[in-house]
């Protein structure tokens, strides 16, 4: 299972990450996380899919915010890599993108990403949005979108209020989620396994 996760980079030596399969900075030189948003999301994913491939596609480096020409690059560079599923914890309302993302979304990458924005508001993508009551071992699906916990991995000692959270890290639990059932289903599947699998809104 190969995950990419297209953020900040990710420091691989970091103890809830554990390693990474590679990467490439399509802003810098380096894949490595300067700003600690995309190691976090790292380690999200990594709580939920142990055995997968991670890999860094760094689009941010000082700030976290991205041109649209480095975020359709830094797909391209998933499909050709064949990512089997790809992270991507952040998306732009601007129509005239919609077609650069469509062209990515007609290959075998699964793109999760936030619901209310493109690409993840198209179809095809797995499209999320948080959910502050949801569990974070589980998730919620309605009306096309699914609901999953905007919380990270818990720091012993720090309230979870106090912790980075928002819908980036729904986006990366619901990879979790999406990686697990890509990794028993076929991919023509997948949409079914999910939705079968989301516990019922309150």
């Amino acid at each position: 299972m190969k995950i990419a996760i297209v953020d900040s980079g990710i420091h691989p030596g970091h103890p809830h990450v554990t390693g990474i399969a590679g990467g490439i900075g399509i802003v810098t030189d380096d894949y490595l996380d300067r700003l600690g948003h995309g190691t976090a999301i790292a380690a999200v994913i990594r709580e939920k899919a142990p055995g997968a491939e991670l890999y860094a596609v760094k689009v941010f480096d000082r700030k976290l915010s991205a041109n649209i020409d480095a975020v359709v690059r830094a797909l391209d560079w998933c499909v050709e890599h064949r990512m089997d599923v790809v992270n991507l914890s952040l998306g732009t309302s601007n129509p005239a993108h919609r077609p650069r993302f469509e062209s990515v979304l007609a290959s075998n990458s699964v793109i999760v990403s936030a619901a209310h924005l493109l690409p993840g508001n198209l179809e095809g993508a797995v499209g999320v949005a948080p959910d502050e009551a949801c569990p974070r071992d589980v998730y919620r699906y309605l009306n096309g979108i699914f609901y999953a916990s905007p919380y990270p991995r818990p720091i012993p000692g720090v309230p979870v209020e106090r912790n980075l959270q928002g819908v980036s890290f729904a986006v990366a639990n619901m990879t979790g989620f999406v990686a697990r059932a890509l990794a028993t289903s076929p991919s023509d599947e997948l949409r079914a396994r999910l939705i079968s699998g989301a516990i019922a809104t309150p």
